[in-house]
């Protein structure tokens, strides 16, 4: 089977930026969001107490099973060496992973909350004909504070794979993550994806160029109702803006970033200092 690692964290965060630079090398297989993880979980489901399948299976065959899918899914997607898989419930999935690929890490993106429900705001402003999926009902998708605050739940798009961060950054599997801070991955990101490579035990691609990055996933986004989601721009940069969220909201979600303090967590970091109210243009 293929070398395995994961990318997950929160949206708009540079986890598909780093997908697309590390896919620049021929032995890695990198992308958005694949449908990996969802198999994975209704197969743990079926095969779950509570359902008929659980009464004709021995344990035993448990990790079989996902071990078998594992391979099969990344065998069939592609050929190259290391396969590296983007989701994000798999800092929920951190004693499974542990568990059937002991030598796989999980690299989780980040970014200070409030710039991360900023970045999603301004993708929905850029698409006032639109009812975008992100939002299941007139009254979330009302106003920018009902907007946000649907977002922050604790089971959608930004609230969701925060506490999942949170579970795999305090958890027992902690050293087997790496936290990178999107403003850090923007302004080194020669430097950032070296670590990556060390972190991950692979050698260093000299092939890398930071200037020319593509990576687009139209359909996929057109099919949510809000286009330039998995977009990413040619040249790896750092630019710096106000955010469109009123002083109120933004000050809301300030000081989420957990992952600045290390105490009490295995896990590897690299980020910056706490953000002020100018940051980064997501890729």
């Amino acid at each position: 089977m293929q070398s395995i690692h994961f990318i997950s964290g929160l949206p708009r965060s540079g986890s598909t930026l780093l997908a697309a630079l590390l896919r620049q090398n021929p032995r890695f297989h990198a992308a958005m969001s694949s449908a990996l993880a969802p198999l994975v979980s209704a197969n743990l489901d079926i095969m779950s107490s509570g359902q008929e399948v659980s009464l004709l299976m021995e344990e035993s065959q448990r990790p079989a099973m996902l071990r078998a899918l594992f391979d099969t899914f990344c065998r069939t997607t592609t050929e190259r060496e290391v396969f590296i898989d983007t989701n994000r419930s798999w800092c929920a999935k951190m004693p499974l992973i542990a568990d059937l690929f002991p030598d796989a890490r999980v690299i989780a993106c980040v970014r200070d909350v409030p710039w991360v429900l900023d970045s999603l705001e301004r993708l929905f402003r850029k698409n006032p004909y639109e009812n975008t999926r992100l939002f299941g009902n007139d009254g979330e998708r009302a106003t920018v504070y009902s907007r946000m605050e649907s977002l922050a739940r604790h089971n959608r798009l930004v609230g969701y794979p925060w506490t999942a961060l949170k579970e795999a950054f305090y958890g027992e599997q902690a050293d087997r993550l790496l936290v990178v801070d999107y403003e850090i991955l923007t302004k080194a990101p020669e430097k950032t994806l070296r670590l990556v490579y060390d972190f991950i035990g692979e050698p260093w691609y000299e092939g890398h160029d930071f200037d020319n990055v593509e990576y687009d996933a139209p359909r996929f986004d057109e099919a949510l109702g809000i286009q330039g989601l998995h977009r990413v721009r040619p040249k790896v940069a750092f630019e710096p803006r106000r955010t469109i969220l009123p002083p109120d909201l933004f000050k809301k979600y300030e000081h989420m970033d957990f992952w600045r303090d290390t105490a009490g967590s295995r896990a590897n970091v690299l980020a910056t200092k706490r953000a002020t109210r100018e940051d980064t243009t997501t890729a």
